[in-house]
């Protein structure tokens, strides 16, 4: 058997991120641990890319233009969608997710969903860190992998 190993060398690698601008905080927080990961893990300044968008609903279509460029070998969304006291966050939280894996399958290329659903606004700061070195590790992993499949 021939096994697939893990790479995490992101040298070069061109990666897009769009960060939902609705809770500022939470974006801005993944946005910088998913910057210092990508720098880490040998991605160039330069080939880095942020587009930021109002929200995670408008999220897909940017990733979507981008991906159409061809620019890119893989994209990122960030951003936060906090609990309230309405049925909206089922509806945002539940769009955004599936409309950008439509996007990822359409195009064929690693698009990371690192958009936070969270009960409120401390957890989602709790997790924003993390998620976002996490976020920037799949993207050059998984650029890896399709390339070796």
């Amino acid at each position: 058997m021939r096994e697939i190993l893990k790479n995490s060398n992101g040298e070069l690698f061109s990666i897009g991120i769009v960060m939902s601008e609705f809770n500022p905080h939470v974006g801005e927080a993944l946005v910088k641990a998913c910057h210092q990961e990508l720098l880490n893990l040998g991605v160039k300044d330069e080939r880095i890319v942020l587009a930021k968008v109002p929200g995670a609903l408008e999220s897909p279509l940017a990733l979507k233009k981008m991906a159409q460029t061809k620019k890119f070998d893989a994209l990122i969304a960030m951003g936060a969608v906090i609990r309230g006291e309405t049925f909206h966050f089922e509806v945002v939280a539940n769009h955004s997710a599936k409309s950008i894996m439509d996007v990822q399958l359409e195009f064929s290329m690693p698009i990371v969903n690192a958009i936070l659903t969270t009960e409120n606004d401390e957890q989602a700061m709790e997790r924003a860190s993390v998620k976002g070195k996490e976020a920037a590790q799949v993207a050059i992993q998984m650029i890896h992998l399709l390339k070796s499949v």
